[in-house]
């Protein structure tokens, strides 16, 4: 058993800072190093925290560090990955593992060559309600899970340069949904038919991309899911997900900066749903931390190793095969 362990996070930007603060929180961690190519940034984090500046290099040769927190743009995860399992130092790293799925499989490859801890940013799972509702899944509550809807929207589409570098729709924001998709069923896919379009969004038709898809999977023991999503929804940040079982069904709905309800002679109204996702998971981010801290503290397993990291990211793969190709896709066993 680890009694505290000092954490390098590479990455000070919107997630970096949410995680480099739960970590901070965590009595059994410290945050050693921050490294970030914007030296700003990294100065004004590492000084929040009581935590140094340094380069990558310096954090992965200091024996004293025992993990660290990925948190930069993905297209250094893997690179990270790589070089951190090579100096024996535990892992977490935000999705995806990478854009292309052999350079994520190297990635694993090299996770268990060197035997280090390695755990996926997938945070949904740590989210109290959709944990809650899995929990109850799995209880057997409404019997043998036959259909799961999810929905999932951002409230307004990213910038086109973003547009431009972020590995697509399927792999950028979809793989959340594919991540759920399998823990939530607890099945793998033998299908994928993905479809798309960019209903008033031109300029993200122009980058190649889409803005709204609809995608179809179906599992090995013939249980279905629907996922759609759009880069924007007026009314907030719309993440919900729906199970139909064989005695019933469980919803896990959205969450409001409220729950205060006004009835009135005109409407009933309530808060819209949380702006954007560093305020819907605030909790599961910090859940997810502590998760991973425990995790190194006791020698136990993490919960989303890179191996789900690699399995949604082959599932946005195939779906953006699907979409090109315009047809259903079998998911090689």
């Amino acid at each position: 058993m680890i009694e505290r362990i000092d954490v390098a996070v590479f990455g000070a930007g919107r997630i970096g800072t949410i995680h480099a603060g739960n970590l901070a929180r965590h009595a059994g961690a410290r945050l050693r190093y921050v490294a970030d190519v914007n030296a700003a940034a990294a100065h004004t984090l590492a000084e929040r925290h009581g935590a140094r500046t340094s380069s990558v290099e310096e954090a992965l040769v200091d024996p004293a560090v025992g993990a660290v927190m990925i948190c930069s743009s993905t297209d250094t995860h893997a690179d990270l990955i790589l070089r951190a399992a090579a100096a024996g130092k535990a892992i977490f790293c935000e999705k995806p593992v990478d854009l292309e799925v052999e350079r994520a499989r190297a990635c694993a490859a090299a996770v268990r060559k060197a035997g280090v801890t390695c755990m996926i940013g997938f945070q949904r799972r740590f989210d109290p309600t959709f944990a809650a509702l899995k929990q109850r899944l799995d209880a057997g509550e409404i019997g043998v899970p036959e259909m799961l809807v999810i929905t999932s929207r951002d409230p307004a589409p990213p910038p086109h340069s973003y547009i431009a570098q972020s590995g697509g729709v399927f792999k950028d924001m979809l793989i959340h949904d594919f991540d759920i998709f399998r823990w939530i069923l607890g099945g793998e896919a033998v299908s994928v038919h993905a479809t798309g379009g960019c209903p008033g969004l031109p300029d993200i038709a122009a980058a190649g991309d889409l803005s709204h898809t609809a995608v179809t999977l179906r599992t090995n023991t013939g249980a279905l899911c629907q996922i759609n999503t759009s880069r924007r929804a007026a009314y907030g940040y719309d993440q919900r997900f729906e199970v139909l079982g064989s005695h019933g069904l469980l919803q896990a709905g959205n969450v409001r900066p409220t729950q205060v309800i006004a009835w009135s002679e005109q409407a009933i109204s309530s808060d819209k749903p949380e702006a954007f996702f560093l305020e819907r998971y605030r909790d599961a981010y910090a859940l997810e931390i502590q998760h991973f801290l425990d995790a190194l503290s006791s020698g136990t397993p993490v919960r989303t190793t890179i191996e789900d990291g690699i399995k949604a990211l082959e599932l946005a793969e195939l779906a953006t095969q699907s979409w090109r190709e315009g047809r259903a896709l079998s998911v090689e066993a």
